[in-house]
């Protein structure tokens, strides 16, 4: 089987996503604002990808919590589209494609959340399927998400199915979208898993297009064992729940990423999640809640982006990008962590125990090891551990950017790491 998609996405993607700061209620001039930074200030260091979560349909939606079973607005063959009043750009049947071409003017990429199946009103209102006699009632499942109103399931049994689907990504193609999140169907605890039937209609679908679309599924925990299939059928799919500012979610992503690591290959990225950083929470209730600077200390964004970049995990951008601070920025463009992340050949955990846990990751230049402090007591000499773990002391520090010196102290703060570049 060719896999020609996995070309659109060689390193792991990169970009902001609106939802850790907006929820479900971002508006044009807020994405547009986001993308104007990020091409002035981040696209030099591979980010490109601005993406519009869930909801961009929904005209009432003001936060992260939902509007259960209000109006949404769609066309005659059963497709959501932009609102208009958030999307001023959309007026006169544009749909995204204004805007998507607005982002493209700076020299990056768009993209848009989706969820699967149909919207409940088409249902409702037996709204016809483009290029069929069946309606949306004929091809609907009462397989419903458990924390969103707004879709049926659908019966992937059924031919026309396949064609809604081919309508649905025909439409967005020809707006320009280059990235899809489709939600509630990498792990459906409803059905135990994985929707591999409507995941490979929705993988040829938009290889009909002939358009270079990522494809990302959502949410996580993706089961493990479907591995493969992931491998086959998209370029990322979430390994996690939504993943939020809280020491306990970053300590739980170890056990996750030490799963996954062996997944990932060029076009195909187990996914971390999004990048709480900075300024998020705008207008979203979700995680520990509000808006706020992120909870995470200094050590435990370190620790963040080191473990993401040896797992090779897309790094998407949560936080308001024209509210970043200087530290925050360079962490983000650390020139060994975007090494890392697109650049690692071979990578594992090599030590875990209450105190500490060590990775390695090699690329063709050089070897790395990371030293993570996951109590919350200081570690006061990383000597022993390097011992324990046949590590010679030598190389860069790449966090305080400076080389090992001869019978030199290393500490690690509590959450914190220690990366180290041979």
């Amino acid at each position: 089987m060719k896999e020609e998609f996995r070309e659109f996405a060689a390193v792991p993607p990169k970009g902001w996503n609106s939802w850790d700061s907006y929820g479900a209620s971002v508006k044009e001039d807020e994405v547009k604002r986001n993308a104007d930074y990020m091409a002035k200030n981040l696209k030099p260091f591979g980010y490109e990808y601005i993406v519009v979560d869930i909801q961009w349909y929904e005209p009432t939606a003001d936060s992260s919590a939902y509007h259960n079973f209000y109006p949404l607005v769609m066309d005659e063959y059963s497709r959501l589209l932009p609102d208009e009043k958030r999307f001023p750009s959309v007026k006169e049947g544009n749909g995204f494609e204004k805007l998507a071409d607005y982002v493209h003017s700076l020299g990056l990429k768009f993209g848009i959340h989706i969820m699967r199946g149909i919207p409940r009103q088409a249902v409702h209102n037996a709204t016809p399927i483009k290029g069929t006699d069946k309606t949306a009632r004929d091809i609907a499942l009462n397989s419903i998400c458990p924390w969103n109103s707004d879709m049926y399931g659908v019966n992937v049994d059924m031919p026309e199915v396949q064609m809604y689907y081919d309508s649905l990504m025909e439409l967005y193609a020809s707006w320009g979208v280059d990235f899809i999140k489709c939600d509630d169907i990498a792990n459906s605890q409803i059905y135990g898993g994985t929707l591999k039937k409507e995941v490979e209609a929705l993988r040829k679908a938009i290889d009909k297009t002939g358009r270079d679309m990522v494809l990302s599924l959502s949410p996580g925990p993706a089961p493990v064992e479907n591995g493969s299939f992931f491998q086959r059928n998209a370029n990322m799919w979430r390994i996690t729940n939504d993943f939020w500012d809280q020491w306990n979610l970053l300590l739980n992503m170890f056990d996750r990423a030490d799963k996954w690591s062996a997944m990932s290959r060029p076009g195909n990225w187990p996914d971390c999640d999004m990048l709480p950083l900075g300024h998020i929470g705008i207008r979203s209730v979700d995680g520990p809640g509000g808006n706020r600077q992120t909870r995470f200390t200094k050590p435990e964004q370190k620790t963040m982006m080191t473990l993401w970049g040896m797992m090779q995990s897309p790094l998407i951008m949560g936080g308001e990008l024209p509210d970043l601070d200087k530290w925050t920025t360079e962490m983000l463009t650390n020139k060994t962590i975007l090494e890392l992340d697109n650049n690692v050949l071979e990578k594992k955990q090599l030590f875990r125990n209450k105190e500490y846990i060590v990775w390695e990751a090699d690329t063709a230049e050089h070897s790395y090891f990371a030293i993570f402090n996951i109590s919350d007591s200081i570690i006061q000499n990383i000597d022993s551990i390097l011992a324990n773990q046949q590590i010679n002391k030598h190389g860069h520090l790449t966090w305080e950017n400076s080389d090992i010196k001869p019978n030199s102290t290393i500490s690690i703060d509590p959450h914190g790491v220690c990366l180290i570049e041979q």
